[in-house]
């Protein structure tokens, strides 16, 4: 009888995104969505941050919630788009006085309806001079990396010398845009060693809830959707089958990539954690009883 053999996750991590509610009912899911992944003692988990400041007092909010009731470290997110110099580095102050060090800088999307991204008149050109600034301010900054080329690059190295830029900024870690090709994340892998790009590159992964939503999230990321799994979720015959298969694709592309050395997974739980719980528990990653400051337990 084959057995199934738990890859080591003593030294691995992992992370989680979450985004600010926008109502009351959306801020319980959000609070149900920390109690339920704290238990896995993440690394850290971020808060995303809308462009031109949209959730800033959300967003700060948030994190403030998340730092004091379930004691996790947490990093902010930070864009610059339809913003100064000084308005987008005041919002990583704000970080700073309610303890938070560590900052996901993006640049961040045009708005809708505009296709390319136009800077401020007294904004930052980009996510490298962000990253060099908050860098010269002592934060520790993570970017983001992009596996697939990014919807505005103009040939396959731009992703590459782009990111070789951010960390030559003074960038400590990337983390990628979600994707489902693992030897296309392996091949960006190595293209960026031999770039000399020589810090942690984080596997974004993203469990899939919706798939036919998915796809459409997809086709805007510019993350390519492989034929066998429009087929197997065409196949499954309800929401049940299609969560079952979610776990199992999310868990195999973890495992593999887990075996390749990547020591850190960041998921994307878009504020749903019961997959995500279910998949990191299928990788082995282990439980600890939690107390939240409210006095209740971890569930």
């Amino acid at each position: 009888m084959t057995t199934f053999e738990q890859p080591d996750t003593s030294r691995r991590s992992l992370s989680f995104e979450f985004f600010p509610p926008q109502t009351t009912e959306a801020t319980l899911r959000l609070w149900r969505s920390v109690e339920r992944l704290a238990p896995l003692q993440p690394q850290f988990v971020s808060v995303t941050y809308g462009a031109g400041g949209t959730t800033r007092d959300r967003t700060k909010a948030a994190i403030r919630t998340i730092r004091d009731r379930a004691h996790l470290n947490v990093a902010g997110h930070l864009t610059c788009v339809g913003a100064t110099r000084e308005e987008t580095l005041e919002v990583a102050s704000e970080y700073s006085a309610i303890g938070v060090n560590r900052i996901v800088a993006l640049r961040g999307d045009p708005p809708k309806g505009v296709d390319n991204f136009t800077p401020h008149p007294d904004g930052f050109s980009g996510s490298v001079e962000l990253v060099g600034a908050l860098v010269e301010r002592g934060y520790d900054v993570a970017v983001g990396a992009y596996p697939e080329p990014h919807p505005e690059a103009r040939t396959a190295d731009d992703d590459i010398n782009q990111l070789k830029a951010k960390v030559d900024a003074g960038a400590t870690s990337a983390i990628t845009q979600f994707f489902f090709d693992t030897e296309l994340f392996l091949r960006f892998r190595d293209r960026c060693v031999a770039a000399g790009i020589d810090v942690p590159i984080h596997p974004g992964i993203l469990p899939v809830e919706d798939f036919t939503r998915m796809k459409r999230f997809a086709g805007a990321c510019g993350t390519s959707v492989p034929t066998w799994m429009d087929d197997a979720f065409g196949r499954a015959e309800n929401e049940a089958s299609a969560t079952l298969l979610a776990t199992a694709i999310a868990t195999d592309h973890c495992d593999i990539l887990m075996r390749e050395g990547c020591d850190h997974l960041h998921f994307y739980t878009l504020n749903k954690p019961d997959l995500t719980y279910d998949i990191c528990r299928a990788l082995g990653f282990a439980t600890a009883d939690l107390m939240m400051a409210s006095g209740q337990g971890a569930a």
